[in-house]
């Protein structure tokens, strides 16, 4: 892949998990950001632990020549009011503005299932009506041209347990969504857990990609999660993702896809696992390796 086109980053959530706090209580903001560093990326995404204020971070980013290339943003399009949605949303973009970061992750979170421990996520998921699609829709659309006041790109992160997660709702919100402000953020991860074809979705969108989430699945640990009707917290403290290389997704074959499709922009590693069991470095190093044969960057 060309170098001067894609960056690569990785996710601080193998070090410390936002949706469980325990896992990484140990590791401090400044160690993830080292050892990011030390395994040779040059980018990251917003953790839990990283400084309020922009100003503060991006020095500790700027001392170990490091960027933000992204932040999670949780939208309540469906069930809160869109002005408080949009308040929410516009101090999120001016964070990632002060810091030079060019992407907004957002992600439905209306009767999510994703955070709660003790909900299978195979069997609960919502699924919205028509007139929810709608609404959702026409907000995420807004969010997108409120992005672009920033100078930033409303990428959407289909998610396990949320209201976009299948194959069949990715493509009817790429349908419904104004396809001028709301991109894709592919996670080849997420989609092969639910079983879904990730190569098709991602041949398909290929041109409205505008971020990538490196995810890889242990396939065992998710037929687990199936027939015991677990949650998806519980099966990521199982160890159901895992870094490129380390799992059963053949990712040379999504880079020659982006590469044809002249991808431009940030490829980033993202593998939430308990990091006393997976050393996080260790982990972050085993990627970068893997990535390196495989994409030639």
């Amino acid at each position: 892949m060309d170098r001067t086109k894609v960056k690569l980053g990785i996710a601080p959530i193998a070090w410390t998990n936002d949706d469980m706090p325990d896992l990484g209580a140990e590791n401090t903001f400044e160690q993830c950001i080292s050892e990011m560093a030390l395994a040779g990326y040059e980018g990251c995404e917003v953790g839990n632990k990283y400084p309020k204020d922009p100003v503060v971070l991006k020095e500790a980013l700027d001392l170990r020549n490091m960027q933000i290339c992204n932040r999670w943003f949780s939208s309540f399009i469906l069930t809160k009011d869109f002005a408080e949605v949009e308040k929410d949303f516009r101090a999120n973009c001016e964070y990632l503005k002060a810091v030079g970061a060019k992407r907004i992750g957002a992600s439905e979170q209306s009767y999510s299932i994703q955070g709660q421990m003790n909900t299978p996520v195979f069997e609960k998921k919502y699924v919205m009506n028509d007139e929810e699609w709608k609404r959702f829709a026409d907000g995420l659309s807004r969010l997108g041209q409120i992005a672009k006041e920033y100078g930033i790109t409303l990428v959407y992160h289909h998610h396990m347990g949320t209201v976009v997660q299948t194959a069949k709702e990715i493509d009817k919100m790429m349908e419904l969504c104004d396809k001028d402000s709301v991109f894709l953020l592919f996670d080849s991860g997420h989609l092969a857990y639910c079983g879904e074809d990730y190569m098709a979705v991602l041949k398909k969108y290929a041109t409205r990609i505008k971020h990538v989430h490196l995810k890889d699945i242990r396939p065992q640990i998710v037929q687990k999660v199936k027939d015991e009707h677990l949650s998806f917290l519980q099966g990521v403290r199982l160890g159901a993702f895992t870094v490129p290389g380390d799992g059963c997704i053949d990712f040379g074959p999504i880079f020659d896809v982006l590469e044809k499709n002249n991808y431009e922009g940030w490829m980033l590693v993202e593998a939430e696992q308990d990091p006393a069991i997976a050393n996080p470095f260790k982990y972050a190093k085993m990627a970068r390796a893997y990535i390196k044969e495989k994409a030639k960057i």
